[in-house]
Formats: C-alpha cells, sequence, structure tokens
C-alpha cells in the first residue's frame, strides 16, 4: 500500500504518504485563502520527500468536511482527479474523525468541534478516539451548550469559543497524516470508507442574488 491523504476541509492544507504502516512524508500549512495554490505544491513536496512519484500511489483518501464549501471542493476535486489518472481507489473519510482520532483524550466522550464562520462550529461527539456517538452538525455554540457541557473538546471550534468548550485540547486543525493512519487502520481492518463525496451541511456562502435580472439578446 502506498495511501495518499489529503484535506483541505479546515484552514489546514495537508498531505501524507502512509505505507501500509506508517506515515512516511507529510505536510501542513494553514492559510483559509489559499486551498488551490498551496495543495498541489504539497503533494509534490510529500513525494518528493519520500523518494516516490506519483504513479507509486496505490490508493488515495480524502477529508469530505463538512468545511466551507470552496475549501472542501479544492481536495475532492484534486483526489478524484488523481484517482481517476491514476486507476486507484479514492475514499472518504469525515474530517471530524480524523481531528478525533489525533487527539490526546484518553477516555471520552468528547466533542470535536471545527470553525464553520458565521459565528458556528462543525461538531460530532466521541466515544473514544475512533468512534463517532452522533452524526456531524452545524449550530451556534450556544445553542449546543447543554448538550456538550463538561465534555472536553478538540479542534478550532473549542478554542474559539471557551463558553461553550471551556476544556479545549490539541490539535487545533487536521493533519493527513492522522486521516491516512486512521484510513490505513480501517482499511487493513476491511472496514468500507466512505464515498468521497461532500459532507456540506449547509448552502454555500456565495448565492445568486434574488432579485437577478436576466438579460437576454433581442
Amino acid at each position: 500500500m502506498l495511501l495518499l491523504a489529503l484535506d483541505t476541509a479546515t484552514p489546514a492544507v495537508t498531505v501524507a504518504l502512509h505505507d501500509g504502516t506508517a506515515v512516511i512524508a507529510s505536510s501542513s500549512q494553514v492559510d483559509a485563502r489559499r486551498h488551490g495554490e498551496l495543495l498541489l505544491p504539497a503533494v509534490d513536496r510529500v513525494l518528493a520527500e519520500a523518494g516516490v512519484k506519483l504513479d507509486a500511489v496505490t490508493e488515495i483518501v480524502t477529508g469530505i468536511g463538512p468545511g466551507p464549501y470552496t475549501g472542501l471542493r479544492v481536495g475532492l476535486m484534486t483526489a478524484d482527479t488523481f484517482g481517476l489518472a491514476l486507476g486507484v481507489p479514492v475514499h472518504g473519510l469525515c474530517t471530524l474523525d480524523g481531528l478525533a482520532y489525533a487527539s490526546d483524550i484518553e477516555k471520552g466522550p468528547f466533542v470535536v468541534a471545527t470553525d464553520a464562520r458565521r459565528k458556528e462550529v462543525y461538531w460530532a461527539v466521541y466515544e473514544d478516539s475512533r468512534t463517532r456517538l452522533t452524526e456531524p452538525a452545524v449550530d451556534r455554540p450556544a445553542d449546543i451548550a447543554g448538550q456538550v457541557a463538561g465534555l472536553p473538546a478538540v479542534g478550532a471550534g473549542a478554542l474559539l469559543y471557551p463558553d461553550t468548550f471551556p476544556v479545549a485540547h490539541e490539535p487545533e486543525h487536521v493533519s493527513a497524516a492522522a486521516l491516512a493512519s486512521l484510513a490505513a487502520e480501517k482499511l487493513a481492518a476491511g472496514e468500507e470508507l466512505p464515498a468521497p463525496r461532500p459532507l456540506y451541511l449547509r448552502r454555500p456562502d456565495a448565492e445568486v442574488p434574488k432579485n437577478y435580472k436576466v438579460v437576454t439578446p433581442k
């Protein structure tokens, strides 16, 4: 196995290679506005660090979110394009699951919360680093305070809203290294991973104006 993992669902542009035993190369940069510019150079950098070519990759996994529309689609489209070009399987994995897997919380339950903008968070509750108890959701922190009260939390969303998540843990953003390790573990156990399709929990920020005037030639 040579698994290429990538994720652009958070401000982190993150890529990693896993050989079925361990992560052999990884790269992460945090820049919420440059996913499209940074992803391919990161892939090149990781491949060079590992001393392999892209055509050596046997499987691909991409974070499917939840995340903002613009950033998330960069990783998904790149993964799909690589998969078609190489003729290899492309898998999805929930970005929140990658964060949970990388957390240092030894005993659950706990919350993973990422920044959803609009003063909201994407979040889910986990029994442990590999077991999610709830489906991913998007809410204002104050609206879920009762549901997450007393639970430790992981992610940028927890750091942004300490009134709701007073006990915040690292990591802040997902890493492809964690995503790759989790995917490799699941594949080795014979588990079926989700399809590489975006987990959108609300409409995109950019929309056509309601009073848009259509102009057609005479």
